[in-house]
């Protein structure tokens, strides 16, 4: 067994294998999302410390924190044990970052995980009033299946069109267009156009609409797992000026069919679960999406100062 610490999640792909191989046990990280994840950690390595556990060449764990207080985890279905080595790394390393709780989101399938957070004292978020999880935020997976009938491509207002990105003046609008969707300066047209030359990108699959005038104004990035057949989107996002016009879900439609050309099997996707933010999940409910998963997140208040465990050594 072998660890290598980054600063960063500089072996990508090491981790994407392993998100190929549990993501039919779990539904849950898909390799087009860590992508997008790491799309927003760049430039941001000091705050994204992340670790790796091979054994023979082949990843079965990984951990990536979100100094100071978030960490996501993987780990292969046929090796429960390895959570415990996750969770050593990264209490010892986020503990260099501060004294309050550590916070890890994991989806319901997930239960080896789950089962290990709760033996070492970690503690499922209530959210809202009356210690009701339901009530406080959490991610649903929605999935739905690409064979037989997929929704028709919605007309759209005229002017409007539907397209593949074309030249650097595209990457900078869908760019763009992000921020406004999102109210969020995280996506640049420098950082959008690294992730596009990040596997598994292919741009058939990142969809624009494109207004009268010719700006961007809505689109659905998706990411296609061949080996799984599966596709994901990550993000959809329309600017608050031509919403309520139909483009999303046109565009995810757009996208739908693309995944269904590609041989694709199912689509998946994440959305807000809670009452606070309803939409998105409608507008996937609405193309065929269904829900089979949700996300929970446990917090354990954590000490500050403990020693990392070096690599190669196994955790006391």
């Amino acid at each position: 067994m072998q660890r290598d610490e980054y600063a960063g999640p500089l072996a990508l792909r090491a981790m994407q294998s392993l998100a190929v191989r549990a993501f039919p046990a779990t539904g849950y990280r898909h390799a087009g999302d860590l992508a997008w994840n790491w799309c927003l950690a760049l430039d941001r390595a000091e705050h994204c410390p992340t670790a790796v556990w091979s054994d023979g060449g082949r990843t079965v764990a990984w951990g990536w924190l979100e100094l100071p207080d978030g960490l996501m985890l993987q780990i292969d279905p046929e090796r429960p044990e390895l959570v415990r080595d996750v969770l050593d790394w990264a209490e010892a390393t986020a503990g260099t970052a501060g004294s309050g709780p550590l916070s890890v989101e994991v989806a319901d399938t997930e239960r080896a995980v789950i089962e290990a957070l709760e033996l070492r004292g970690y503690v499922r978020e209530t959210g809202g009033p009356g210690g009701d999880p339901a009530t406080g935020p959490y991610m649903t997976c929605l999935g739905r299946p690409l064979t037989g009938d997929l929704p028709p491509r919605p007309r759209l207002p005229d002017g409007y069109v539907i397209r593949a990105q074309r030249d650097d003046a595209d990457v900078t609008g869908r760019a763009a267009a992000h921020r406004a969707a999102f109210g969020s300066d995280r996506i640049t047209a420098g950082r959008h156009a690294r992730m596009r030359a990040t596997w598994p990108y292919r741009p058939e699959f990142d969809l624009v609409v494109a207004s009268p005038g010719g700006g961007i104004v809505a689109y659905c990035q998706g990411w296609y797992d061949e080996a799984n057949r599966t596709g994901v989107f990550e993000p959809v996002g329309t600017r608050p000026d031509h919403r309520r016009l139909g483009l999303a879900r046109a565009v995810c439609a757009a996208v739908l069919h693309a995944f269904a050309r590609a041989g694709g099997h199912r689509a998946v996707v994440q959305a807000r679960g809670d009452a606070a933010y309803p939409v998105p999940k409608r507008l996937y409910e609405s193309l065929g999406f269904a829900a089979y998963a949700r996300t929970y997140t446990y917090t354990r208040t954590r000490t500050s100062g403990r020693t990392p465990v070096p690599p190669g050594q196994a955790p006391t």
